[in-house]
């Protein structure tokens, strides 16, 4: 019985490592030609211990011969040639091109409109790219493939029938936005790696973290403070809140990509997005194109819109903006995590055991001062918003806080310098083509042919103007295209001209919360990947109905009382 026990342990053990019974068969078939049975190391009797039974030699000898048979059975059974493996087909490796159906659907859209005869008044090459700038719309929507790779497929179909040149389909490319916003995912990378980041969310989750809307909140109006001295939502956007808000959502656990999105991230990166064209509204400084729009209302009416005009007609209705959005949002598109009164008290704990700043926190911390100074002082300098990040990235190159390997492998960043240069590219060859100036011509014929109200006939412009932003890439380029026969038309129909001027300008910033491309705040923050595309449309025209109500409500209350009309 020990003999036996010993073996059967043997034989497991061996059972339990096949690769080293593969090998022991491997060599005993190399070695001999005849394999030899592996016999038990059986103990002998004298050996067995006294206080065992005893047996007598016969069934030892029994037993034996029993274990040795079952032995050289398995052993002949292993050295024995196996039959030939039957064939398995490998199964095949996953599908890794387009999603057919979405694709179709992208091409369908634009052989369509491709093949739908040409309007009277629209040229044939504008309609051409109209067919392919709403297939790529549809698949930048629907995502056969990563977004930059169909707005690249959107640009080779514009050359490929020759609809545009190489020259044109990519001079978006050396338009500053999408650069802008590419170094803002590079300074995002170095605020993370550094830990300041962390440090300054820690800070702010000890001061307002015992509940997330209160950190939202905190958040909302520290960009609206900083609004009217940084003339470019992108750098305010990805420059600093971005990194910052990436740090907060990390910092509570929630990350991109793992299913904690909801914890925080997902509703904190669609408030934060959406109250940057709040912010962005309310001031003449607080986005690049606002002085366009006031330019365009002198040269139309002959009326001066100054700083203190714009922001005293805005505070209003924007800080109830300010206010309720994020409050629906919460409603609407909540994090799972609500409150956390120890949240506080962890924050302090956590930069108590972050000690004093690192010297590349140190180095992180002082190219963002040079970097945000430039943003507000560049213009008496004549140095732009890019250039000034370029060069705050170029003191985080030098010095190693980031690495250029590190900046490679941003891959967000290059996908959205793609997909947003591509749409900026083809909005402004349709509006080169003549087709918004079209579009704005038949629009202005069918209102003024109703033979309505001047605030119904308005009301109708205001949602032609905001609603068209879907064919924008850019505030700037809709405002050149669109404001000035808007605003011509309304002033024609009885809008009192400084009202409909200040209420078009204020609504060339809200509409850019539409979509992920309509204003440079949206890449930056869809770029996250916490909200998906589909919620990020979505959520996007429910806001902006918010917007409208409260902007044509309780704004036109406030107009009216400050005279504006």
């Amino acid at each position: 019985m020990a003999s036996f026990a010993l073996t059967s342990s043997s034989l497991s053990f061996n059972n339990s490592l096949p690769c080293l019974k593969s090998r022991s068969l491997s060599h005993l078939r190399s070695t001999a030609p005849h394999p030899l049975p592996f016999r038990p190391n059986l103990p002998k009797l004298s050996t067995v211990s006294p206080s065992l039974p005893r047996f007598s030699k016969s069934k030892i000898t029994t037993a034996t011969r029993k274990i040795s048979n079952f032995t050289v059975k398995a052993s002949a059974s292993a050295a024995s040639p196996s039959p030939a493996p039957t064939s398995i087909t490998p199964p095949s490796p996953p599908w890794q091109g387009a999603a057919m159906k979405p694709l179709l659907a992208s091409i369908a859209t634009g052989v369509i409109l491709w093949f739908v005869p040409v309007p009277a008044g629209v040229t044939k090459p504008a309609w051409q790219l109209l067919a392919i700038f709403l297939a790529t719309i549809v698949g930048i929507i629907t995502q056969p493939l990563p977004l930059g790779a169909v707005a690249l497929m959107g640009l080779g179909a514009s050359v490929l029938t020759k609809t545009l040149t190489f020259s044109a389909a990519f001079s978006a490319f050396g338009d500053p936005i999408p650069w802008l916003i590419a170094l803002a995912f590079f300074f995002a990378r170095g605020f993370i790696k550094t830990g300041l980041g962390n440090r300054i969310a820690y800070q702010f989750v000890s001061l307002f973290g015992s509940s997330s809307l209160g950190l939202g909140y905190s958040l909302v109006f520290s960009e609206a403070l900083l609004a009217p001295a940084i003339p470019s939502v992108s750098a305010r956007a990805g420059g600093i809140f971005l990194p910052l808000v990436k740090s907060l959502c990390v910092a509570c656990g929630s990350n991109a990509g793992d299913g904690t999105e909801h914890k925080l991230g997902s509703w904190l990166m669609l408030t934060c997005f959406q109250t940057s064209v709040i912010s962005s509204s309310m001031f003449l400084t607080a986005m690049a194109a606002n002085p366009l729009s006031a330019t365009l209302t002198l040269n139309t009416i002959k009326q001066t819109i100054g700083w203190t005009d714009w922001a005293k007609a805005a505070i209003v209705p924007g800080l109830v903006s300010l206010i309720v959005v994020p409050l629906i949002l919460y409603l609407i598109y909540p994090p799972t995590v609500k409150t956390s009164p120890d949240a506080p008290k962890l924050a302090r704990e956590k930069l108590e055991k972050m000690g004093p700043m690192s010297t590349n926190e140190i180095v992180m911390a002082g190219t963002l001062f040079l970097t945000v100074g430039l943003w507000i002082f560049g213009g008496m300098l004549n140095v732009d918003a890019v250039t000034s990040a370029i060069l705050g990235l170029s003191v985080l190159l030098v010095t190693g806080v980031v690495t250029w390997k590190e900046c490679l492998a941003e891959a967000v960043a290059w996908d959205t310098l793609t997909w947003f240069a591509a749409l900026i590219a083809m909005a402004g060859y349709l509006n080169k083509y003549g087709l918004i100036s079209w579009f704005s011509q038949t629009v202005v014929k069918f209102v003024g042919g109703l033979g309505l109200s001047w605030q119904l006939s308005f009301g109708i412009l205001v949602l032609l103007y905001f609603y068209s932003h879907y064919f924008f890439a850019s505030g700037a380029a809709h405002i050149g295209a669109m404001f000035t026969a808007f605003l011509s038309v309304a002033s024609a129909l009885g809008t009192p001209p400084l009202f409909g001027a200040m209420v078009l300008a204020f609504f060339s910033n809200l509409m850019g919360g539409l979509t992920h491309y309509g204003i440079g705040s949206a890449p930056v923050f869809y770029g996250a990947n916490y909200v998906p595309l589909a919620k990020w449309w979505g959520y996007g025209f429910l806001i902006s109905v918010v917007n409208i109500i409260i902007w044509l409500g309780v704004g036109g209350v406030w107009w009216k009382f400050i005279g504006l009309w």
